[in-house]
């Protein structure tokens, strides 16, 4: 954008910067007229990265400026689509040298989520980043305080959130379809994790590879092939947040927006603990949330389940016997609503004490599916908000990640209090923020 479109102003000087960096200065944060230019960049060039780059720039207002990436195998992909971008194996490096960023994406694993998404942020820069927006709670906790207070832009990449599909399943449950809402069972057929130790040994680093910066904040390790990069890291306890961290922000985005649940007081685990390095191949998570106005009672029970755990046979039954391979079910005081992960939901009516299916259910969809992508940019443009802002992915991702840490310790019910961040038991609060490798630090986190 032209520098004129932003006012500048001296950053806050309770704002630091990581320690590679000198001072910087922000923007006021002055919403773009419609006939500007966004300045984009992306933190991670390929897979989901390129995915969300690509979505980014089909935008007619966005200009592609910059890149970051360790590999240099996908920078050159980046490269060769678009010459004119600038590449960067360090994400530092590009926010010091590209001053007039507007917004990015973060698209990298998730340990490295919330210092590159605080250190943008902290450069006024708007931010759309990947689930389940961070490692941790407490950096969940921090990214959302800081965009509130200073007003950014943010998305988290749920896209299905913008789908025709959520979009009118929150619309349809919030207007009583199947009446209140009194308890809800999600599950997703992915298995991730192991049951093995992690390989012994080390293998050599590729030269395209810069394994410090892939490494970010998590511990020092020797590189193995085929064990962290590309992807495998979802598996491990200090980089990914497993199969929960990962799909649990798409799946339980209905239950979020449908009924604007906020902190669950409670959460228990009925599924294996992790071992020193994977996440279980199975989890089964039971939560406590208080009541809001679209449940039945004071409070709702909420359920998860993923690799082989599913609901009981009796829900199932409810609905014909067999579940999708990942959804939401929907227990109201009227009906049942089914709703298969990215596939047309199924709406059952109450028939004594049996449920019937009700026929072109998508009859009723008013709303259409907008790109969760271009309205994050739109948003920054001042012409439209952002549909799942930290404000409310925020809270979601906080839920999801209490089962990696219930997870720990399971046949335990744990006591939440979210106004604290903390736990009734003293070993669970350890796991409720990390601490970072030495020389990895962003004021704010």
């Amino acid at each position: 954008m032209k520098k004129s479109v932003f006012s500048r102003r001296s950053f806050l000087k309770t704002a630091g910067s990581i320690a590679i960096t000198a001072p910087f200065i922000t923007r006021n944060l002055i919403s773009a007229p419609p006939s500007e230019r966004v300045r984009f960049a992306g933190f991670g060039a390929a897979n989901m990265a390129g995915a969300d780059i690509a979505e980014i720039i089909s935008h007619p207002k966005v200009d592609f400026v910059a890149v970051a990436d360790v590999d240099q195998n996908y920078l050159a992909q980046q490269k060769g689509n678009h010459p004119r971008v600038k590449t960067y194996t360090d994400y530092r490096e590009l926010l010091d040298k590209e001053k007039d960023i507007d917004c990015l994406t973060v698209s990298t694993p998730d340990h490295t989520h919330a210092i590159m998404a605080m250190s943008a942020m902290r450069r006024g820069i708007h931010v759309y980043c990947q689930k389940p927006m961070a490692h941790d709670i407490y950096e969940v906790r921090q990214l959302t305080r800081y965009a509130a207070e200073h007003k950014l832009v943010t998305q988290m990449g749920i896209q299905i959130h913008s789908h025709d599909i959520y979009r009118n399943t929150a619309k349809l449950l919030k207007e009583g379809i199947i009446g209140k809402i009194k308890e809800t069972w999600s599950w997703c057929g992915s298995s991730y994790g192991s049951l093995n130790d992690l390989p012994g040994g080390e293998d050599p680093i590729p030269e395209t590879l810069n394994w410090d910066l892939w490494l970010n904040t998590a511990a020092e390790r020797p590189y193995l092939a085929k064990q962290y990069h590309p992807g495998v890291w979802r598996n491990i306890l200090d980089l990914g947040t497993g199969v929960f961290g990962d799909m649990g922000c798409h799946i339980f985005d209905n239950v979020f927006s449908a009924l604007e649940l906020t902190a669950p007081t409670s959460i228990r685990s009925e599924g294996p603990a992790p071992n020193k390095w994977y996440w279980a191949k199975r989890s089964r998570m039971h939560y406590v949330f208080p009541g809001t106005k679209y449940t039945e009672d004071k409070t709702i029970n909420v359920h998860w389940f993923d690799g082989p755990e599913r609901p009981s046979q009796e829900v199932a039954d409810w609905v014909g016997g067999t579940l999708p391979h990942m959804g939401t079910l929907f227990l109201g005081t009227e009906g049942i609503y089914l709703i298969p992960h990215y596939t047309t939901p199924k709406l059952f009516a109450k028939k004594g004490d049996k449920y019937e299916e009700v026929p072109e259910l998508t009859k009723r969809f008013t709303l259409p599916t907008v790109s969760h992508w271009h309205q994050f940019i739109d948003a920054v443009r001042g012409e439209d908000k952002a549909s799942a802002g930290f404000d409310f992915a925020g809270p979601l991702a906080e839920a999801v990640l209490l089962g990696s840490v219930a997870c720990r310790f399971p046949e335990t019910t744990l006591k939440w209090d979210a106004k604290e961040l903390k736990f009734d038991l003293k070993e669970a609060n350890a796991f409720v923020k990390r601490t970072y490798r030495a020389g990895w630090s962003v004021e704010g986190l």
